[in-house]
């Protein structure tokens, strides 16, 4: 098209220029071996570039994290993180030669440890060793797979279930996949990181409506509905940083008004509600079809690794074939499928498990909200958190719970907002009445000092 002012001829003129000047030296770079790469990137003979652009010890992350750990070794607080546990961590746990009450574990069953999901593991890589090797679309099945996802779709009462290596990767892949730019995702403002990374690599428009929140939801999809090819709406069967769990109905109802598809991430809700341990949805005494993307973790309740999707055939077929975190993952360790498999029928056949779980944290709940601390809006369901305040009062509470015996993680900002900064307590069905009493009276004394 030819430019209709003298203007835009200028411009079109001077652009060409440029790119023929940055052509000729590109050409020249490239039939010269010693030619600089700053000539070939495109960068003046006498430019040069920072440091910090290709030194780990410069990039801005790194620096934060320096920042916060001399900051914290200055007023006299450890590392509060990665502590070297020296066996299965339960209600107790030994570190450093010492036995601690342990509130820092998703073992929220105690069947990580359970004689027989351990011989159950055992036998699985007695018979298929440690690892398939490869993708399971090359490799092959093996019996142990399709036998934990049959499980796992008959708890859920749908038609099939397909396990990843990864929990994280679970929500990022299957997010990630189904839904592209022409899609809206919108999401409880407390969803998982992996939801968020999940939506990134989609493409989709993504909006966030505020915790819990059924009626602004209702609204924002109201107004932007009929914008969008496919809808989700992500939410989590209980919130880790704060214990406590959706009106699951109302957002059925909604995804069902609007045309929308729901996805209900399960990592701290399976074998945590219901009576029988069974999730949100026999809390609710919903149907399976009732939601059509399940999401579960293998690590929590189930006493292994990766993450799982439970559904309708259409989806969980399409997923095996086309998400690229099943297609290009090695397929899930034959011991790791055995032993989700065994601790789900444990959990199936020592309902008492589930039980004294509930009771358990109904106690520690109970007991703190008596001592006047702040647990917010848990429903006291395994996860119980004690908010504190600021980032370096909290990381002092925990220091000093440590040297009384009583290992529970701060959770600080910027994983929460500095106002809110806490300790996070996971309840085991093995921790008993004398521990949560104990590491109640030691919370609310520490508080008090600080």
């Amino acid at each position: 098209m030819r430019p209709k002012t003298i203007s835009g001829l200028t411009a079109q003129l001077k652009d060409k220029l440029i790119q023929q000047a940055l052509e000729r030296r590109l050409r020249h770079a490239a039939q010269s071996d010693s030619a600089p790469l700053s000539l070939v990137a495109g960068f003046g003979a006498g430019d040069k570039i920072p440091e910090q652009h290709y030194r780990f010890h410069l990039h801005p992350g790194y620096q934060q994290i320096r920042i916060m750990n001399d900051g914290a070794a200055r007023l006299g607080i450890g590392n509060p993180f990665f502590k070297l546990h020296e066996g299965t961590a339960c209600n107790t746990t030994n570190i450093g030669g010492k036995s601690f009450i342990n509130y820092a574990s998703y073992n929220y069953l105690g069947l990580s440890g359970h004689p027989t999901v351990i011989d159950a593991a055992k036998a699985a890589i007695d018979r298929y060793g440690t690892s398939v090797s490869a993708s399971r679309l090359v490799s092959g099945d093996r019996p142990v797979h399709r036998q934990l996802e049959h499980a796992l779709a008959r708890v859920y009462d749908v038609d099939d279930a397909i396990t990843f290596v990864s929990g994280h990767a679970t929500n990022v892949t299957t997010i990630g996949y189904l839904f592209g730019p022409k899609d809206l995702v919108l999401h409880d403002e407390f969803i998982h990181n992996s939801a968020l990374q999940g939506i990134q690599l989609s493409g989709a428009r993504r909006l966030s409506f505020p915790h819990n929140d059924w009626q602004a939801l209702d609204k924002i999809l109201a107004e932007q509905r009929r914008h969008f090819d496919r809808v989700l709406i992500v939410l989590e069967g209980i919130y880790s940083m704060d214990g406590d769990f959706p009106d699951l109905p109302r957002f059925v109802d909604i995804k069902r008004r609007h045309f929308a598809f729901l996805m209900v991430d399960e990592a701290h809700s399976f074998g945590v509600m219901g009576k029988n341990g069974l999730g949100i949805r026999e809390h609710f005494g919903l149907s399976g079809s009732d939601v059509d993307i399940w999401m579960g973790t293998l690590s929590k309740s189930l006493a292994g690794c990766g993450g799982y999707i439970a559904g309708e055939s259409a989806l969980v077929e399409h997923l095996k074939f086309l998400a690229p975190g099943f297609l290009y993952s090695v397929g899930m360790p034959p011991p790791v499928a055995a032993a989700s498999l065994a601790a789900l029928q444990c959990m199936q056949n020592e309902p008492e498990r589930v039980a004294r779980l509930m009771e358990r944290g109904q106690q520690f709940l109970q007991e703190a909200r008596a001592a006047g601390i702040n647990t917010g809006s848990s429903a006291g369901l395994a996860v119980v958190p004690a908010i504190i305040g600021s980032s370096l009062s909290t990381a002092r509470v925990s220091a000093a719970m440590f040297e009384r015996g009583i290992n529970v993680q701060p959770i600080l900002y910027p994983a929460v907002p500095e106002k809110s900064a806490r300790l996070r307590f996971f309840i085991s069905c093995q921790h008993t009445a004398e521990q949560i009493h104990e590491t109640v009276d030691a919370l609310a004394q520490e508080i008090r000092r600080i």
